[in-house]
């Protein structure tokens, strides 16, 4: 008996070590196959979506302003998945580049302030219309996108206003780390243990003690996002994505 292969899911990282955290251990659950390139050690990007049914943009610790070759590369190619009008979705730096392929700006604060812990975000009235939100998320960043023209923003904060955005019908960036998970929490609060000496973020200690409390919300957030955003594989969410599973 042949068995039918899984759908695939475009993921983009940005580090040698790097993971798809609990994002990926949930579509995978859901009975997508992820398929994982890291552009920036050369791994190329597909130039249509025809063999995916979605993609994911990962963070990291560059810029979606640094002037590497790969940075520019993704930040084009994202309108591959845009005018196919596949699910895409952006975290940190990729909701940055989004931002950025469509005309936007990413800058830092304008008093050097980070956002690396657990911060309030609160719902606009389109995310209302969406899901329910949590009320405090993972951050680790210290620039922020501003909203390009035509995109709704989701979610917004006090320090760095725009928190998730949604563009056209199945595009999203959001700012958080949802796909952080206790493993990913002890390597970066260890490896990059300077960042939190930087203005406005928190101490490690508070990084865990949050986890225990704002962890479970966040977490249910991201279960019902995938619902919304992509579905499962057996019941996708998209027509283009179905399309293509029937094909």
């Amino acid at each position: 008996m042949i068995q039918a292969k899984k759908p695939k899911i475009l993921i983009v990282l940005h580090q040698e070590t790097s993971t798809p955290g609990r994002v990926g251990q949930e579509l995978v659950k859901r009975g997508f196959q992820l398929d994982i390139r890291k552009p920036r050690f050369g791994d190329s990007l597909p130039s249509t979506m025809d063999g995916h049914v979605g993609a994911v943009v990962f963070g990291g610790p560059m810029s979606a302003n640094d002037p590497d070759a790969f940075i520019s590369k993704e930040i084009d190619w994202i309108g591959v998945p845009l005018k196919e009008e596949k699910p895409f979705l952006g975290i940190c730096l990729g909701a940055q580049m989004l931002s950025r392929h469509l005309g936007g700006t990413v800058t830092s604060h304008k008093d050097g302030l980070v956002e690396i812990g657990y911060y309030p975000i609160e719902a606009t009235v389109e995310g209302k219309t969406l899901m329910k939100w949590p009320n405090r998320v993972y951050q680790w960043h210290r620039e922020g996108f501003s909203l390009p023209t035509g995109a709704t923003l989701l979610a917004k904060g006090a320090t760095y206003q725009n928190q998730a955005m949604r563009v056209g019908p199945n595009a999203y960036g959001i700012q958080f780390h949802p796909e952080l998970t206790y493993l990913m929490m002890n390597r970066w609060t260890t490896l990059a243990s300077d960042r939190m000496s930087l203005p406005g973020a928190q101490g490690r200690r508070d990084h865990f003690k949050g986890r225990f409390v704002f962890d479970p919300p966040l977490f249910q957030w991201l279960q019902d996002f995938l619902d919304m955003w992509i579905g499962t594989a057996d019941a996708p969410k998209n027509q283009a994505c179905r399309d293509l599973i029937a094909s």
